[in-house]
């Protein structure tokens, strides 16, 4: 019988934690006063449940003792962000039916007399960026389609990672150093649609610089130099589990339009564009005179340079 009363109190406190977790910002404003005194008053039901079976189960000294200490950290633990998720998927359950029984019982609302006008008038807080997103996602006549774009990318953007939105390596067109810049290499780099190629030594793992096209319309045809000697040295450098607001701060940093992304082991993943960081924080594309108009990973996910893809190969 003490085992089953127990397990019985914890969950009834772990039903009081959800509860008192869940925030009826969802709700119609002219709905939301009777949803939170439903709210309030099943947390003060399971309040006194869970004081009735702590006081039966360990005794008036110790239930009370335990009692108290609940009552000032449920609150606490309700903000916590994973019970603050579980909180606010059973409320989306559960809304539409608190809704109906609070226009069908308005007196039983009003005897109880669980809210005023003043609570009411009280500015919304938000416990979690779950509830702000929902918030923003489910207005309907107050934000633009693009506004809650620019708003929902804007809350999600410090969680993003690098690799989210980088142009992986199978995507990347890049040049030998010691590649000669004549006529007709200069039209073909033109004709990749990049503004900006890696320079590499041997292979895409060991970058060396990064050419500039636009450097190189004034370029005098006549002497064609190599990529070496044409590009930028300085290489910068990332990992691609870092954020993208990790990423946009190093953008600032260095002044420097394109970061080479790195694994753990230094080899060479993606590459990542100024212009990909601001598409996330905008939602939207940017499109300039060298873009060719298609996402760069759909074109890897084509694998336009046959990577690993020999006659005979087999995936396993």
């Amino acid at each position: 019988m003490f085992t089953f009363l127990v397990i019985l109190s914890i969950l009834v406190f772990l039903k009081l934690v959800i509860v008192a977790a869940m925030r009826p910002y969802m709700a119609p404003l002219q709905d939301r006063s009777g949803v939170r005194s439903l709210v309030q008053i099943s947390q003060a039901l399971l309040l006194s449940i869970f004081t009735i079976l702590v006081v039966v189960t360990f005794g008036w000294l110790l239930g009370i003792i335990i009692v108290i200490v609940i009552v000032l950290l449920h609150g606490s633990l309700g903000r916590i962000s994973f019970v603050a998720r579980i909180a606010h998927k059973l409320y989306g359950v559960y809304e539409p039916h608190l809704i109906t029984f609070a226009h069908r019982h308005p007196k039983v609302l009003g005897v109880i007399g669980m809210y005023t006008i003043e609570d009411e008038r009280a500015p919304l807080r938000f416990e979690s960026r779950d509830e702000l997103h929902e918030l923003v996602s489910s207005s309907v006549g107050v934000l633009s389609a693009n506004e809650k774009k620019l708003l929902t990318h804007s809350l999600s953007f410090s969680e993003q990672l690098v690799s989210s939105v980088m142009t992986p390596s199978s995507a990347i067109t890049s040049i030998k150093k010691s590649e000669f810049l004549g006529p007709l290499t200069l039209d073909e780099l033109h004709k990749t649609g990049h503004s900006r190629l890696p320079v590499i030594d041997q292979d895409i793992d060991h970058i060396v610089g990064v050419l500039y096209l636009q450097n190189l319309l004034a370029l005098d045809i006549k002497h064609s130099m190599t990529a070496e000697k044409a590009m930028e040295p300085r290489v910068f450098y990332i990992r691609e589990d870092q954020t993208l607001q990790h990423a946009l701060a190093a953008f600032l940093r260095t002044h420097h339009h394109l970061l080479i992304v790195i694994n753990e082991y230094r080899e060479t993943v993606g590459l990542l564009t100024l212009e990909d960081v601001i598409e996330a924080l905008l939602g939207r594309k940017i499109i300039d005179e060298f873009d060719s108009h298609e996402d760069k990973r759909t074109v890897a996910l084509r694998n336009p340079h046959d990577n690993n893809e020999p006659k005979n190969h087999e995936d396993v």
